[in-house]
């Protein structure tokens, strides 16, 4: 058994959270192998999952849950995946991507012949050209308030990368090109971009030629004939909505939504080593091998088996009687103790660090659209105690987290903290926090996961000590879908969790910016956005590290809210599975579903 954090060598651009980059990294807490297993091909095994799965495209809003994502990151390829080192690996039998110009920064991309979906189709340049008109935002003409509301013109596509493209990492691109003979598409940037490499890594989440026949369109050539057609939106002079665009948009934002498995099947259609077979509506998605995937690392198993298991130690009770292979959660005491119990002959168990944190988010407006009532409400979190309370109970070391956008691990963290504000609510300070409500007594609805512990002794404690300084608490914690009520206006404060991707900053704005498509508390600051536009063009790291400085310094200066503490992760799994490794970053435990085996 390992136990580590990550090392200072993941770099600056580990500040992102949801989108990836080409920064290269070791962690110490994860294993430095390639990952490959000795098993034999075929076989089966079962991962518990904590969330359920709900949509086959994880590239909308809210399509964007993790499982939704792992899911789509086992049925799909691409150009490249970071792999466990945070090392961003190229999938040459997918196809290959160059840079054929600095100035303008120019990116071809090229599909290799043969690459299909699991209808036979062809996975081309069209789905690219989809993927790429999703993403950048290029036909939007809408105009949005400091909350992210359309006020006028047309939002088409519900990316979850970013709104409007505001912070997307193809939001400054041209109308793509199509050539050799529909295979490549060329980008061209109007300004240097951080994280071209990645920016379209893993495009191609949905088919071109369905939701172009799904649209009324004849094929996915039409769809890019359409595309084509149509000029770049202008918010500043807004057009009635285009009557084809939009039908293809609202296939796109909804038409793969489901939580059952689909009688059409081209709802769920592969271009990656396995698809889905059978879905169990909130228990459980099996995938089967595709038997003609060969344009990336093939896998060994014939299917995997996914439950969703939101109680952690149900977890590891379905691993101790053999109903699940593999778990990775976030542990608790309990948890920890039982799984070292296991450890031995039959079950392998792994403890590490992951690029992830939980936050107390307060929304920018009803009642905590006045200052001085969020610093109050600021002012009585206990950050000490709940990190003693949890996370402290695995980990010895634990501490609060001290900055809203770089992690302990990352280039200028030390730095940040001795400036940014967060000394200011190192302790709880309750006479502080009455003498900013001056006699006050506002209610908070508090909304979190009840099926994290954590999260829900976070929300006592905080409950507690905000009830002594006049705050009146009404516990709205949810179920296992809490995430689709992100943003929605029926909280004031939010108890969840971002995970970072370990290398890249295009992410940062769609946290943090005005309109950006995470920013679900309505944050809006002149000065943040401007430090974010520059910091998604600038690849030097020492630069990066000053905008993140003097962003975090602006965030903590308008009491957004509290970053409460990383956690710790642990793998589990049957010792008779080979192959299974722990990732700090997004995809964790699935980045080589692949490699997985039996003894």
């Amino acid at each position: 058994m390992r136990f580590g954090r990550i090392s200072k060598a993941v770099g600056a651009a580990a500040a992102a959270v949801l989108i990836l980059s080409g920064c290269t990294g070791t962690p110490s807490s994860v294993s430095t192998s390639s990952g490959t297993s000795d098993g034999a091909v075929g076989g089966k095994a079962t991962v518990a999952e904590t969330n359920a799965f709900n949509s086959f495209n994880p590239s909308t809003g809210p399509g964007s849950a993790d499982i939704n994502s792992k899911i789509a990151y086992a049925t799909h390829s691409g150009f490249n995946y970071v792999d466990n080192q945070l090392n961003v690996v190229k999938n040459d039998k997918f196809g290959k991507y160059e840079k054929v110009s600095d100035d303008p920064l120019t990116i071809k991309y090229t599909i290799n012949d043969g690459v299909k979906w699991s209808d036979g189709a062809p996975v081309d340049a069209n789905d690219l050209m989809l993927a790429w008109a999703a993403q950048s935002g290029y036909f939007n003409d809408a105009s949005v308030d400091s909350g992210g509301k359309v006020v006028k013109g047309t939002q088409y596509f519900d990316f979850g990368g970013a709104a409007l493209g505001n912070g997307s990492a193809l939001a400054t691109t041209d109308l793509p090109e199509i050539g050799d003979n529909g295979q490549s598409l060329t980008l061209k940037y109007a300004k240097p971009f951080a994280d071209w490499e990645i920016a379209f890594g893993s495009p191609v989440d949905v088919p071109a030629h369905v939701v172009a026949q799904k649209a009324g369109l004849k094929d996915a050539a039409a769809l890019s004939a359409l595309f084509k057609s149509l000029p770049r939106g202008n918010p500043d002079a807004p057009v009635a909505p285009n009557t084809d665009l939009n039908k293809v948009a609202q296939y796109w934002n909804s038409g793969f939504d489901t939580k059952t498995m689909p009688k059409d099947t081209s709802v769920f259609l592969s271009n990656g080593p396995y698809i889905v077979t059978s879905m169990v509506p909130e228990q459980s998605l099996t995938l089967s091998r595709n038997t003609d995937y060969k344009w990336g690392p093939a896998a060994k198993l014939d299917s995997i088996t996914v439950r969703f298991m939101a109680d952690v130690s149900a977890q590891v009770t379905a691993l101790k009687n053999g109903e699940v292979d593999i778990i990775s959660p976030q542990p608790t005491a309990d948890t920890t103790a039982a799984l070292q119990a296991l450890a031995g002959q039959s079950i392998a168990f792994e403890q590490f660090s992951r690029l992830s944190y939980d936050h107390l988010d307060l929304t920018f407006s009803g009642v905590f659209a006045d200052q001085n009532v969020r610093q109050a409400f600021l002012k009585t979190i206990p950050r000490q105690e709940i990190v003693r309370k949890t996370v402290q109970k695995t980990d010895a070391f634990a501490k609060p987290l001290e900055s809203e956008v770089i992690l302990p691990e990352q280039p200028g963290y030390a730095d940040t903290i001795k400036d940014n504000g967060s000394s200011a609510f190192a302790g709880v300070d309750i006479e502080g926090a009455k003498r900013l409500l001056n006699g006050a007594t506002p209610t908070v609805r508090i909304m979190y996961s009840k099926a994290n512990t954590n999260r829900a002794e976070a929300f006592t404690l905080i409950a507690q000590s905000a009830s002594q300084a006049g705050f009146k608490i009404i516990d709205d914690g949810l179920g296992v879908h809490w995430s689709q009520h992100l943003g929605d206006g029926s909280y004031d404060a939010a108890i969840f969790g971002w995970n970072k991707a370990g290398v890249g900053v295009s992410a940062v704005p769609e946290l943090f910016r005005t309109g950006g498509a995470s920013n679900y508390n309505n944050f809006s600051n002149a000065q943040a956005d401007k430090l974010m536009d520059q910091l998604i063009v600038t690849d030097n790291e020492s630069k990066q590290v000053e905008l993140l400085l003097a962003l975090d310094k602006i965030i903590w200066g308008s009491d957004y809210g509290l970053p409460l503490f990383q956690y710790p992760r642990v793998v589990a799994h049957d010792a008779a599975v080979l192959g299974v490794e722990p990732m700090p970053g997004l995809t964790g435990v699935w980045w080589n579903y692949w490699q997985w085996a039996r003894k």
